[in-house]
């Protein structure tokens, strides 16, 4: 059977990418603040930018903002992917923006949500509630899980910093390093990654010694002020695969949106070449 990262491996031959384009609509990006305006905001995205996209990654919050409709508006945009997908002969997998974590019976119906109603290929869910809050979701066996791990923003470093003692161990651990073990623990169906922000390149150096193989979600690279090539640097696997660049304004916000997609896509590739990983 396929495993979630075989079938995004596929995709990233195909494409010669890692470039993760965001849907993020943004209401003071949209024409008007109407659920059809987010729809033609994303569709007109996926349409320019899909040759260049190893993933697309909706963000569920800026959907949900428009109630029912900006639900139904989202599932159009996985459906108008799945089409785009087909067109280029070539499965573009949809990685759900959703930050999900909830006691079993909870997360029983976000999985079912994000994976048979929406129709996504992969989620972003938040470890903190252990590992009876994310086998829900393993228990689709042919999707995949993004496990916050070091998230891109300034105040992970509140919590995902501190110090912890693994049960069984005599030596502390950083939090982020504690739960990339569990990811790669939980990682039996190669269907488990994490996130890992693009704006702490030492610590997601460190977290890759951690773990060699698991695929890492890299927010920050843009906007957030990360660096692509100290980003690529810190986080490549020895294959040159293994991380996803997410883009969302620095692609969304530009006059032509496939030329600047393109462009970063040539850019990974010329790092990736400089550091001998193709």
């Amino acid at each position: 059977m396929e495993t979630f990262f075989s079938f995004l491996e596929k995709r990233v031959d195909d494409c010669s990418s890692l470039l993760c384009v965001g849907l993020d609509p943004h209401v003071s990006d949209l024409k008007e603040p109407s659920p059809a305006s987010a729809l033609d905001f994303c569709l007109n995205l996926v349409k320019q930018t899909a040759p260049y996209a190893a993933a697309f990654k909706p963000n569920a919050a800026f959907f949900e903002v428009f109630g029912a409709e900006g639900w139904t508006a989202l599932k159009q945009v996985i459906e108008a992917i799945d089409e785009e997908s087909r067109r280029l002969g070539s499965l573009i997998p949809v990685i759900l923006d959703a930050k999900r974590g909830d006691i079993t019976s909870t997360a029983e119906a976000y999985a079912k949500s994000a994976f048979e109603t929406l129709g996504a290929h992969c989620i972003t869910l938040s470890p903190y509630l252990g590992k009876d809050s994310i086998e829900p979701f393993l228990n689709y066996p042919e999707k995949g899980v993004f496990l916050l791990c070091k998230t891109s923003n300034a105040g992970s470093m509140d919590l995902q910093n501190l110090l912890v003692m693994p049960m069984g161990s005599d030596m502390p651990m950083p939090l982020y390093i504690y739960v990339a073990k569990l990811a790669e623990q939980w990682n039996a169906n190669n269907n488990v990654g994490i996130v890992v922000g693009a704006t702490h390149p030492q610590i997601m150096e460190m977290i890759r010694a951690a773990v060699p193989d698991l695929w890492f979600l890299s927010p920050g690279v843009g906007a957030q002020g990360g660096e692509l090539e100290l980003a690529l640097k810190s986080g490549l696997r020895k294959d040159g695969k293994g991380m996803l660049i997410p883009i969302s304004r620095g692609i969304s916000r530009v006059e032509n949106p496939r030329l600047a997609a393109a462009e970063i896509r040539d850019e990974i590739l010329h790092i990736k070449a400089q550091l001998g990983r193709r």
